[in-house]
């Protein structure tokens, strides 16, 4: 039971975490070049 306990908890931790991902990714939140997410987060405000 135990076990069962543990691979179902590290299942649902990785299933938040890749859907968490895919929403970060979906709204540009990752930020591969930060110069370049500078350069439009100040195109946006102005």
């Amino acid at each position: 039971m135990c076990y069962f306990t543990r691979i179902a908890g590290m299942g649902a931790a990785l299933s938040f975490g890749i859907v968490d991902a895919i929403g970060l990714q979906a709204n540009r939140k990752f930020a591969r070049d930060p110069q370049r997410t500078a350069i439009r987060a100040q195109g946006e405000s102005s």
